[in-house]
């Protein structure tokens, strides 16, 4: 079966067909979880021709997924805690990451100013620079240098001077976390794995010896009930790990501690940022600044959360908060509340460590197998999806063989496996593509810029993407949708299951966070042509445009305490 073909299967059009598909078979693995690690499993075990279904409640990368700090780095940070093990894991991972999909990966040089009485020496940070390119396997071009005060100060002219001692210069790697998490899905569709979103975990089905053997589900878009029962089950379901641990008696010994993280967004002409910054604050937290096409966002905060676990919400606390460090930093600016664009808030399900403080806590991610069977994986980063993937699927495989199932072949390493949309056959060959694609852009008639975006952000999927154009530009015609919004609403709802106007506007865009002017020009021809496209209740439309309404006032205006 080609690529695009497989590639239409991941349609919203096709959502309740690949329900039907999976409760019509007993599947090895269903993985409860559609966030970036539940995606990593669904392409792990597919590569060992295992069948595999995943649901998720939400949209694809709806929790964690979509609201991080959109770095795939090392964790500099973890070296202060002597987490050696963390960084040198992460830190090879990063470059793997972005092979397999550089067009939602990028490297980013990184600056360390470096402050008197700040928390780490210009000789302690060289020899932590020195020490982070080895455990992480750094290649020659991206290897740390050390700049005196002029040198620190030409990279950012915004930081403050007053008691600076120079800097540190790294790469990290910037990411879309919401598309990184969606390309893999993809893959993962493409290899035969079969995933669904919208679609909740009701409860658990047990057997007569009280293992785990299925689950029911309610579609939450037709309210249609199923079960599906699979070998084995996996709860990768991030932040409401122990909530499904709960429903099957097993959550006991470690248990997740959820924080909160807070990311605020400004205007480039407001904060001009022309480096992209980690430094740390007077509390002693590290903070990013990075700016990211024509706008800084500057984050992050880490506070325990005990709310609402699906909806976390941006504070006034916590606007004061990155304000005070932003200007802290960055005297020149003079920023206040008013000067926030958007902002966005996410939870990090880390693995409960008592007296620690959430800075302080690991992120390493362990596996849990209960009495019953049931498979959870908690804690991690975003930045070792893949391995933590790999370490679930060998547990799994593991558990299988134990149970005398179907003898299972060898992985073909994810390792090796680009994800959807980066088939370039390495980086470096990126850039050529996008430019022969571009051109045949423009050639249909789109606008140099637009093909650039286009081609920039679908990587080798924008072949396809092209091909929709000249129909879906007729279509999104009548809504008053113009070119580029109509091409890729067609594209996220055909080949990337968006369900709703949120999914389009956060998820498969990012608009919500670094375009909210676009988001409000838009927000009215979404919404028409969806309906047409999906055939909404009345009572449908309602909810999506009230959904969407509330996502944007929380971006723009934030929780006021």
């Amino acid at each position: 079966m080609n690529r695009q073909t497989t590639n239409e299967q991941f349609s919203v059009f096709n959502r309740a067909q690949s329900l039907e598909e999976m409760a019509a078979q007993k599947l090895d693995i269903l993985v409860i979880g559609g966030g970036i690690t539940g995606a990593g499993i669904a392409l792990d075990a597919a590569t060992r021709g295992l069948s595999l279904g995943l649901i998720e409640m939400q949209d694809f990368a709806g929790g964690t997924s979509s609201r991080s700090t959109k770095l795939v780095h090392g964790g500099l940070r973890y070296l202060k805690n002597l987490e050696i093990a963390v960084v040198a894991e992460v830190g090879k991972e990063r470059e793997i990451v972005y092979e397999n999909g550089p067009h939602v990966t990028t490297p980013e040089w990184m600056l360390l100013p470096l402050y008197a009485g700040g928390s780490m020496g210009k000789f302690t940070t060289s020899i932590g620079l020195r020490l982070y390119d080895f455990l992480a396997g750094v290649k020659k071009t991206e290897r740390r240098k050390m700049l005196n005060v002029e040198q620190t100060l030409a990279k950012e002219p915004l930081l403050k001077s007053e008691g600076m001692k120079g800097g540190g210069y790294y790469v990290e790697y910037r990411t879309d976390d919401a598309r990184l998490t969606i390309e893999v899905m993809k893959k993962a569709r493409e290899l035969g794995s079969i995933a669904v979103n919208y679609t909740k975990a009701e409860s658990l089905i047990y057997d007569a010896q009280k293992k785990v053997i299925g689950v029911t589900v309610r579609d939450l878009l037709s309210e249609k009930i199923y079960e599906l029962y699979a070998n084995k089950i996996i709860n990768a379901t991030g932040p409401w790990v122990d909530e499904l641990r709960e429903q099957d008696g097993s959550k006991k010994g470690k248990t997740l501690r959820l924080t909160k993280g807070v990311h605020l967004v400004f205007d480039g002409s407001r904060f001009p940022l022309r480096q992209a910054v980690y430094f740390d604050t007077s509390d002693g937290r590290m903070v990013f600044a990075i700016p990211r096409e024509g706008k800084t966002y500057f984050g992050t905060t880490d506070t325990n959360y005990t709310s609402d676990t699906a909806n976390p919400v941006t504070t006034e606390g916590d606007r004061k908060y990155l304000i005070a460090a932003a200007n802290d930093i960055f005297p020149k600016l003079k920023l206040t509340d008013k000067d926030v664009e958007s902002s966005w808030a996410g939870l990090r399900p880390l693995i409960q460590q008592e007296g620690k403080s959430p800075s302080e806590i690991s992120r390493r991610d362990e596996i849990f197998v209960s009495e019953s069977g049931l498979i959870s994986i908690a804690g991690g980063k975003l930045t070792g999806y893949r391995k933590m993937a790999e370490d679930v699927v060998n547990k799994t495989v593991e558990l299988m063989k134990q149970d005398g199932m179907k003898e299972i072949k060898n992985a073909t390493s994810t390792r090796y496996i680009p994800i959807s949309g980066g088939d370039f056959g390495g980086s470096n060959k990126m850039e050529a593509y996008v430019q022969t694609q571009v051109a045949v852009g423009v050639k249909q008639g789109l606008s140099k810029k637009d093909a650039t975006l286009l081609a920039n952000r679908f990587g080798t999927n924008v072949p396809i993407v092209l091909e929709l154009a000249k129909e879906a530009v007729a279509w999104g015609k009548p809504f008053g949708l113009t070119a580029l919004p109509a091409i890729m609403l067609q594209y996220a709802m055909r080949y990337e299951m968006a369900a709703k106007p949120v999914d389009y506007f956060i998820r498969r865009t990012g608009d919500m966070f670094f375009r909210i002017n676009d988001v409000i020009t838009w927000r009215e021809p979404v919404l028409l042509a969806m309906n047409a496209a999906l055939g909404w209740t009345d009572e449908q439309l309602a909810e999506y445009t009230a959904e969407l309404d509330r996502k944007i006032d929380e971006a723009k205006n934030s929780n006021k305490e």
